[in-house]
């Protein structure tokens, strides 16, 4: 049964799904950190957390065992994504459970910014009546900057129409057409934004590209008087130059509910007239906490259980019909890795995978990543999966290029690998009999039907007489029984070289192998190990 851990606090609705769930052993334990986190998430199969943890790659170094990191919230910038992936880690989010409460409270501090009721408020507590000190300015007929048009942005956007303002947006990954259908003005980059809004909000991740994405030269480029709104992530506007922005009066205001560095209770901007803060408050409502606590548990039942990926931010999504209908060719190209991985024993400088037919309409990326795992998964530290191989072959040097064809030859669907190798190239291909059964199909030039099973003698001979008795005989000898055979000749050229492929009920012992080598026929001979037909990599589900 898959072990579970909850790293920070999380609704009680969240809590009392995994509880219930028969398949999930589930631990509570927030405040972790540092080597004690390490330690403990190597315990584990599975966690979920907010954004009080941080999973570094200092963190999960190491770790053998964790699956699945599940980010109840939409931010992921307190998981190290890229570690993960290499560790073959997935991480999920739930990007769409606090979407309202987040853009709610956007509207609410660029209200309460434009109509200064923070400071009038203070100032009624301290016994003054000042009403002409706080000239508000109000929200209709003026114009929002929405900079990132995600689910928060959209809503935001949405909300700022019925409040009869105009909107400029600016999202690189939003076709144009759906900005326009949302009554949004899609501008094509930011400083077309800049000089035209009275307010400007920014709903991106936070990374590299977004990092200090508002800083001193996008405000000089702002009108004066412009106000700016972050309730996404901390990093994204510059705190400091924001800060120098109210001092100068370039800015008429500056509502901030995240932090470069949280728990924050020391900014340049905390204290200054025009600034409104809060901690992090966005998602921070019964409601959103509830949505986002169920979806996490929902997420991570579905993995364990199915095998389901859903809204992940580091591998490509897999839900569990795509999932059922794509095994079957997953563990075909899982299995023509391994058999090549074996065979060739040092990793190729490029693999080059072509899907013919029927396969070429399915989701080749992910069956290319199935490819690289069976070929890593005799020669690299810790497991290997659909998450992390296509990571591993590139640090290793190795390309892997794919090609894709509709047509169909000889059969309906057909996955050729060819590697290109220091002994020149070497070509596999394979196929599937029935709706679930791996058969490899050809070895180079030579033409076999053979199931990509147990374990496997392949042999290349001279094709005369009395080459399979012989096997045989060396086999017999040594207790090895041969459950079934298939040979192939060279194509179109009887009586040159042949391959042979024999499943064998037990394994060989060295010496067998030895004597079917120093046999007359025999030009090479190896034993290739492949799982039972029943057995499946553990990535690939129930």
């Amino acid at each position: 049964m898959p072990r579970v851990i909850v790293l920070d606090n999380l609704s009680e609705d969240g809590l009392k799904l995994l509880h219930s769930s028969g398949d999930i052993d589930c631990d509570v334990r927030p405040g972790l950190k540092g080597a004690q986190l390490r330690d403990t998430l190597r315990e584990y199969d599975g966690a979920i957390c907010r954004s009080g943890v941080k999973i570094t790659a200092d963190v999960l170094e190491g770790n053998r065992r964790l699956k699945v990191i599940v980010r109840a919230g939409a931010g992921t910038d307190n998981i190290d994504t890229a570690a993960a992936a290499r560790m073959g880690i997935v991480v999920m989010n739930t990007p769409g459970g606090n979407t309202t409460s987040t853009a709610e409270h956007t509207i609410a501090m660029m209200m309460a910014l434009s109509r200064h009721v923070h400071p009038a408020y203070r100032s009624l507590i301290e016994g003054r009546w000042d009403r002409k000190r706080f000239m508000g300015a109000q929200l209709a007929g003026k114009t929002l900057g929405v900079i990132g048009l995600g689910r928060v942005g959209q809503s935001v956007a949405v909300r700022a129409i019925t409040l009869q303002m105009r909107v400029l947006g600016y999202d690189p990954f939003v076709p144009e057409s759906r900005i326009k259908e949302l009554g949004i003005e899609p501008c094509r980059s930011i400083d077309e934004i800049l000089p035209r809004v009275d307010y400007l909000t920014v709903h991106t991740p936070l990374n590299d590209q977004t990092r200090n994405l508002i800083g001193t030269d996008q405000i000089k480029r702002m009108k004066k008087g412009a106000r700016v709104i972050n309730c996404a992530r901390g990093g994204i506007c510059d705190e400091a130059a924001l800060a120098e922005g109210l001092k100068s009066g370039h800015l008429g205001g500056v509502a901030l509910d995240v932090f470069t560095t949280e728990p924050c209770t020391a900014s340049p901007l905390f204290g200054l007239p025009g600034a409104l803060c809060t901690p992090h408050l966005g998602a921070s409502t019964e409601e959103a906490q509830t949505s986002v606590a169920v979806e996490a548990a929902e997420l991570l039942i579905d993995f364990f259980t199915s095998g389901a990926i859903r809204q992940a931010v580091n591998v490509p999504p897999l839900d569990p019909r795509t999932l059922a209908s794509l095994r079957p060719y997953l563990n075909l190209a899982y299995r023509l890795g391994l058999l090549m991985a074996q065979l060739e024993r040092a990793l190729p400088r490029r693999c080059l995978l072509r899907f013919e037919g029927d396969v070429a309409g399915r989701d080749c990326r992910l069956l290319s990543a199935a490819f690289a795992a069976g070929l890593l998964d005799h020669g690299a530290e810790g497991e290997t999966s659909i998450v992390n191989a296509e990571i591993l072959l590139r640090d290793r040097g190795v390309e892997l290029v794919q090609e894709t064809s509709p047509r169909i030859g000889d059969f309906r669907s057909l996955i050729t690998a060819e590697l290109d190798t220091d002994k020149g190239p070497r070509t596999a291909s394979a196929t599937l009999f029935g709706r679930d059964i791996p058969r490899l199909v050809r070895m180079g030039e030579f033409r076999l039907e053979t199931r990509l099973e147990g374990i496997l003698l392949l042999t290349t001979h001279r094709d005369v007489p009395g080459v399979i008795g012989k096997i045989g005989l060396v086999c017999g000898r040594h207790q090895v029984n041969i459950a079934y055979l298939s040979v192939g000749r060279r194509i179109g050229q009887p009586g040159g070289e042949a391959m042979g492929v024999f499943a064998l009920d037990s394994e060989p012992p060295a010496e067998a192998l030895a004597e079917t080598l120093q046999l007359e026929p025999i030009i090479r001979a190896s034993v290739v190990r492949l799982p039972s037909a029943d057995k499946l990599p553990p990535w690939l589900g129930r």
